[in-house]
């Protein structure tokens, strides 16, 4: 039960870092592109664990068998490069939106990856449920509400923010598959070097990175980088070590109201009303998604 509730506080914070993590995202666009902020914020929240892995390391001996040891590396191996090729597809497409679009709507269109959740499982092959297919139709409905303008029909990058909600809902997926099997802050490092590597190419290629733009932003980055790379990440793996996906799910939706909350208050965005009741809709397809019947 104290694993249970621990596990739970860990994924509010998680949800409440993430929401908030727009707000930071969408003020770093002012400065650099967005493949110069995730290769540093990926760098920084790799290394911001190095100290927290040696400390573990040498807080306790090390009774593993070489056996063990070898098998536990090939699953981190395993996870941390799954993940990270699904976090670095996810980040690259919804930083690059951030500067066309709100904090508030990018965290309610991005929230849809626990709808994708039960959708990728089908898949799999597992049979689609009345209440997920309810679910799907009240998403679209307020996908609709929320993204399109009259006479100008859906922004490219409300679609765009969508697509990355998906590659989050992999890397959700993978973190249920592993979270078992490896170390939770092993796997968050081995992942965030992961992206900031991926990230390298395309920085160079499109951007022009310079020295005095990345100190200019450099409480943004801290924030995404240590706080929601280093910090948010290691607390979900180990949330969902003890919390069933689909109650995880319900938590993470929250990062939708912390991103309209954080965007109202810092950056004084406002919505219209039929983007409110948009972002309703979508909350709702989000929870009834998630919610356990008696049946299942």
């Amino acid at each position: 039960m104290k694993n249970k509730i621990l596990a739970n506080l860990a994924l509010l914070i998680t949800a409440l870092i993430w929401g908030l993590s727009f707000v930071a995202q969408r003020e770093g666009m002012e400065h650099v592109g967005p493949f110069t902020f995730n290769m540093v914020r990926s760098f920084l929240g790799g290394l911001s664990l190095l100290p927290v892995i040696a400390w573990v390391k040498y807080s306790k001996p090390d009774k593993r068998t070489k056996r063990m040891k070898r098998f536990q590396h090939m699953n981190l191996a395993r996870a941390g490069i799954g993940c990270g090729i699904s976090l670095f597809l996810a980040m690259s497409v919804q930083q690059y939106c951030m500067q066309y679009v709100t904090a508030g709507k990018a965290g309610f269109i991005s929230a849809l990856y626990v709808v994708f959740v039960p959708l990728v499982a089908v898949l799999q092959g597992e049979k689609l449920s009345k209440k997920v297919t309810i679910s799907v139709c009240f998403a679209v409905f307020g996908l609709y509400l929320l993204c399109y303008k009259p006479g100008g029909g859906f922004n490219i990058y409300d679609i765009f923010l969508l697509l990355g909600s998906f590659f989050y809902g992999l890397q959700i997926l993978i973190v249920n598959y592993y979270s078992e099997r490896i170390n939770a802050i092993k796997a968050c490092c081995v992942q965030f070097f992961v992206v900031g590597i991926l990230s390298i190419p395309l920085m160079l290629l499109l951007e022009n990175p310079t020295v005095a733009s990345i100190i200019a932003c450099r409480v943004s980055i801290f924030v995404a980088g240590v706080l929601t790379c280093g910090v948010a990440y290691t607390l979900q793996i180990y949330g969902q070590k003890y919390t069933q996906p689909t109650v995880a799910s319900l938590i993470f939706c929250l990062e939708s109201v912390f991103a309209v909350i954080g965007g109202t208050l810092i950056l004084g965005e406002t919505m219209i009303p039929k983007e409110i009741i948009g972002c309703v809709f979508m909350i709702t397809a989000v929870i009834l998604s998630n919610i356990q019947t008696s049946r299942e």
